[in-house]
């Protein structure tokens, strides 16, 4: 049996006498033999509390009979040992520090949403914002995995960071969350104040979700603000701690790691020298070298193919909604398909072309016998650290599963090698295309790094060798690119595309008739560059769907023997996740003949 009965909770009410308030409860959960933190202000209380359930039945009474507090409620949790070392009972100028006047959660509150709604909202895969309002080593251990991360170190950053959001999400309906929920009866009235005009907040936050409808949506723990760390699903405390040097939550696997000394330091914090970065980054190439030889595609193995239900199909037959996502092939193809059963359920079990989809399901498309085309795996580490992994992508090499190829991919590779961190691409690039490309070791560094890719705050250079030779020393395309994938998954430049910008400088002209660009595209386009050069007459040499005189190919992805596509990820500069200083890398082309590097 749990011999502690843990309590917290907060109420935003307008308290008298704080002094004389504060004597009483100190005086009184000492007696009790309770131990934990309760704050007041003029605002309201806020607490955590640990004690035997007698006790705590005794504070829950003796608060609920201060004016203004009778109809508190409470969060209860148990666990075997105290989780609090004292009992502090104290005055503050508010009950959670955020440091912005004229807010005042009891007279303008924001609308709350109870843990069931937000889960039928997860389900039904409606478009909302979901924002996680909580500090970045928090959201390190575990979130919602939709959610926004404002990458804050403390709740007075919340302003700031609301304020560098994008503009759009003032329309848009958004959901916030924190811990417990106090967070959110300030963020949510701010957001107001700011002009986000349809903002809900989590009731109850993680842990009441927790509490009612379990893990669902939920990647992780949620951190807890005592000896505990963090608690699972189930409200049960996991082995987790917490590095006292910069805060990071730490599983078992992190203490394990020779990195962390408790006290002073962890995998997070630690500063190798320079020679142990070498040896690391050896080891761990010589373990993807093993995990490629033989190709992890090349034997035949039975291949289960994800498929999810997006929103727009909801209610309607299996069949219709493959032909939708996959028009490029007939629909009598995918009849046939579920007729021999090759689609399952998420239990594995067989459906047929007239079952009936809903929103968020998952299907499996059974593929027997697969085996993948050969790639390049020849793939080069240029840095690891704790939060990301920056490679040198060979070609041909798909990034991630997509066609023909799902184990013989980059992600799929690098998963073997890392284990269950699962490292995630922070951008894209073309299976043809060689060079840099960033991964990101957590889902928590994943929302730090790829939000700079998607807002165009990356320094992304590359080179291409191109038929002809351009006129200008310098030009520009911003021709738009069709959003929609044509034959082959290619694109196209259509007038009711997407907007792009490429910007291209000559470095040299050769006498063999093709010329060497340096190329900076300003947006992220699907082939954006490949498709921006071609529509200028200057197709890049070796290119397999891009052809010279405006003709396509009949292939996207290129053989292991044929020759290569001349474009390459040369150069990036961004943030890091962690220090937030700007880290820069660079990786010659293989086909560098001639190549000189520039300063950028």
């Amino acid at each position: 049996m749990h011999a502690i009965r843990n309590i917290a909770g907060y109420k935003f009410a307008a308290l008298e006498n704080l002094k004389a308030l504060r004597e009483r409860l100190a005086e009184r959960c000492k007696a009790w033999q309770l131990k934990g933190t309760i704050l007041l202000a003029a605002e309201g209380i806020n607490w955590f509390v640990a004690g035997e359930a007698d006790s705590v039945d005794r504070l829950l009474a003796e608060l609920r009979s201060i004016p203004g507090l009778d109809d508190l409620q409470v969060k209860i949790s148990v666990s075997d040992l105290q989780p609090f070392s004292r009992m502090l009972v104290k005055i503050k100028k508010e009950i959670i520090a955020f440091g912005m006047d004229g807010i005042d959660p009891s007279r303008q509150p924001a609308p709350k949403i109870s843990a069931r709604e937000l889960k039928a909202w997860l389900d039904e895969g409606r478009t909302f914002a979901l924002l996680d309002t909580r500090n970045d080593y928090e959201v390190k251990l575990g979130t919602f995995d939709s959610a926004l991360d404002l990458g804050i170190r403390h709740f007075r950053d919340f302003p700031d960071a609301v304020r560098r959001l994008p503009e759009d999400l003032k329309d848009r309906p958004i959901v916030l969350f924190c811990t417990g929920g106090i967070r959110c009866e300030k963020a949510g009235p701010f957001m107001q104040l700011e002009g986000f005009r349809h903002v809900h907040q989590l009731d109850g936050g993680i842990l009441k979700y927790f509490e009612e409808v379990g893990g669902d949506h939920y990647r992780g723990e949620c951190f807890v603000f005592d000896q505990r760390v963090g608690l699972d699903s189930s409200l049960r405390e996991t082995a987790n701690t917490q590095c006292f040097a910069c805060w990071t939550p730490l599983t078992e696997e992190n203490q394990r790691d020779p990195r962390f000394a408790e006290g002073t330091s962890c995998p997070f914090c630690f500063v190798p020298t320079d020679e142990q970065r070498r040896r690391a980054l050896e080891a761990r190439q010589a373990a993807l070298c093993r995990a490629v030889d033989p190709l992890p595609g090349g034997e035949p193995y039975d291949n289960y193919r994800p498929v999810k239900t997006p929103a727009a199909c909801d209610g309607r037959m299996l069949l219709d909604m493959l032909s939708d996502i996959f028009p490029h092939l007939p629909r009598e193809h995918w009849r046939t398909l579920c007729d021999r059963g090759k689609f399952l359920n998420s239990d594995r079990q067989r459906v047929g072309p007239d079952h009936i989809v809903r929103a968020g399901d998952l299907f499996l498309h059974h593929l027997p016998n697969t085996r993948e085309p050969d790639v390049n795996a020849g793939i080069r580490l240029v840095h690891e650290d704790e939060a990301m992994i920056v490679v040198d992508k060979p070609a041909p090499l798909p990034t991630h599963p997509s066609g023909r190829f799902n184990r013989n991919t980059l992600a799929y590779i690098l998963a073997q090698v890392y284990g269950q961190q699962k490292p995630r691409p922070a951008h894209r690039l073309d299976a043809n295309t060689t060079g840099l490309i960033v991964f990101a070791r957590t889902a928590h560094f994943a929302k730090l790094l790829q939000p700079q890719f998607e807002a165009g705050a990356v320094e992304k250079i590359y080179l291409a060798r191109v038929l002809g030779h351009p006129p200008e020393d310098a030009f520009s395309s911003t021709a738009p690119i069709r959003a929609t994938a044509g034959v082959l998954g290619g694109r196209d430049v259509d007038a009711q595309g997407l907007p792009a910008q490429t910007d291209f400088r000559v470095r040299r002209r050769d006498p063999d008739g093709t010329a060497l660009l340096e190329v900076r595209p300003r947006t992220g386009r699907t082939n954006q560059i490949r498709v921006h050069l071609w529509e200028l007459g200057w197709p890049i040499l070796g290119d397999p769907a891009y052809l010279p005189n405006r003709k396509t190919g009949d292939t996207q992805t290129i053989a292991v023997d044929a020759p290569p596509l001349y474009l390459h990820a040369w150069r990036l500069a961004f943030a890091h996740p962690i220090t937030k200083e700007r880290v820069a890398f660079e990786a010659r082309p293989s086909w560098r003949e001639g190549f000189v590097s520039v300063t950028a």
